[in-house]
């Protein structure tokens, strides 16, 4: 399988230049950091997008909510 490539904008290559400047990682290795932590917000927001509707049946409105309903 082939892998992807991409290119930032030259903002965001800067960006990620002085990221990388400022850790021991490399260009590559932030690039997947930071897909991976797209990519995990998108599958929290779809989670959330399914459970709120059931939380809120419950009448679970808020954090305090639940943390009552289950101390």
């Amino acid at each position: 399988m082939a892998r992807p490539t991409t290119r930032p904008d030259k903002r965001r290559e800067a960006e990620l230049r002085d990221g990388v400047a400022r850790s021991d990682r490399c260009k590559g290795a932030s690039a997947q950091d930071a897909l991976n932590g797209r990519l995990a917000r998108a599958e929290f927001d779809a989670l959330r997008k399914h459970v709120v509707p059931l939380a809120e049946a419950q009448g679970w409105l808020s954090d305090e909510d639940v943390f009552r309903e289950i101390s």
